[in-house]
């Protein structure tokens, strides 16, 4: 069991996912406030899973600030390319690719592919002082599109289609209720509000 901290610093330098985060856990986690822990080091994501990603950027940012630290590491697994990019979604088209680049190298290796399922696996996880961890994970199954479609969101969400909508073309209130990252953010929330073990 892990107690629940009081206020947590979001580790990660994304502001699209600070902003999609501060507003799921502020559905999901009354009362936690989420703190500006300063500047902290560039953390290398040199795991080879999603989950020691998620780890490391979370164990930095608690050394780094003394507070603790709520990270996610998330990868898009498309079946036709037996799991990628995984681990590599956000530098798919190179280091230092951008969304865009990354939406058209997936449209071009997808080219003519009729089998194209695919979901966003996001793993959470939470580092306090004194070493204490969890990690949780929040899957959405979906497909890729076509060609890019919608306005909203961020990342591969032009093309990461469910139920026949690309989360771009889903209001950020409703994607935030549905979206991998939410369902993480959802189960740490399940989590902290448990009650200790009795003794």
């Amino acid at each position: 069991m892990i107690r629940r901290p009081e206020r947590v610093v979001l580790a990660t330098k994304n502001a699209d996912k600070v902003v999609e985060m501060t507003a799921v856990l502020a559905a999901a986690v009354p009362g936690l406030e989420v703190v500006d822990g300063g500047e902290w080091p560039d953390v290398p994501e040199t795991g080879a899973t999603l989950e020691e990603n998620a780890l490391l950027k979370a164990a930095a940012v608690v050394e780094a600030t003394g507070h603790a630290a709520i990270a996610d590491d998330t990868g898009l697994e498309v079946d036709a390319l037996d799991g990628r990019p995984g681990v590599h979604t956000a530098r798919f088209a190179g280091p230092d690719a951008t969304y865009a680049e990354n939406r058209a190298r997936m449209l071009a290796e997808l080219e003519g592919v009729a089998d194209r399922a695919a979901r966003f696996r996001t793993v959470v996880a939470l580092a306090c002082p004194g070493g204490v961890t969890v990690t949780v994970e929040g899957v959405l199954e979906g497909s890729i599109a076509t060609s890019e479609r919608g306005e909203h969101g961020f990342g591969y969400d032009p093309i990461f289609e469910v139920g026949g909508r690309t989360l771009a073309e889903i209001p950020e209130t409703e994607k935030n209720r549905i979206s991998h990252r939410a369902r993480a953010l959802g189960a740490l929330a399940t989590l902290l509000a448990e009650p200790p073990p009795s003794r």
